[in-house]
């Protein structure tokens, strides 16, 4: 197992083929994925033939960014994944997008501001990231309460054209951003 971080809690390792399944269990439940695509589970074939193939390749492409799966120390249990990559369309190294997807039974033990976190000190001191960035939809309060534990502060809002229709999608996306600078202010 080829671990990326550790924190008091949680295993940050590389993901792989065996880990096929883990992502069906957690892309199946429609609670985690409602702020997805309104609930929908994503098809085993498509995380197969895409979902994971793409998490892989971060891996063979780049030491620094990518996908992780999130193991529970206490348990061993799977729980989801973090990633810390560049921009889709940008490619700015220097400003990583944070992203996470926890299992439901993780929710609320503070597991996804912990990965978070470490990811965003790692993008800082190890990759001399200028600034991480997180979004999210208005509505997805859970997630915009990770960012702000996360240290994360709000920077705009804005309406992204999402090819689902998702309940609250009208009250828009949000921005949730730190720099380097401010970063170093509360260290």
């Amino acid at each position: 197992m080829e671990i990326l971080l550790e924190t008091d809690r949680l295993i940050l390792r590389r993901f792989t083929d065996a880990d096929a399944d883990h992502l069906v269990e957690l892309d199946s439940d429609p609670e985690v994925m409602f702020f997805i695509n309104g609930g929908r589970p994503t098809p085993r074939e498509e995380i197969e033939e895409s979902v994971l193939p793409r998490f892989l390749r971060y891996h063979r492409e780049s030491e620094a960014f990518g996908f992780w799966a999130t193991i529970e120390k206490s348990t061993g249990s799977f729980i989801g994944w973090f990633h810390l990559r560049p921009k889709p369309d940008e490619g700015l190294l220097d400003e990583p997008e944070l992203g996470y997807r926890l299992r439901r039974s993780a929710w609320g033990k503070g597991y996804a501001s912990e990965g978070s976190r470490a990811l965003i000190d790692r993008a800082f001191a190890d990759l001399g990231a200028s600034r991480v960035w997180a979004e999210t939809m208005f509505v997805n309060t859970g997630s915009r309460r990770v960012m702000e534990k996360a240290g994360l502060r709000f920077n705009r809002l804005f309406h992204a054209d999402w090819p689902d229709k998702i309940p609250g999608d009208e009250h828009g996306d949000v921005e949730y951003s730190l720099t380097r600078e401010e970063w170093h202010a509360r260290r």
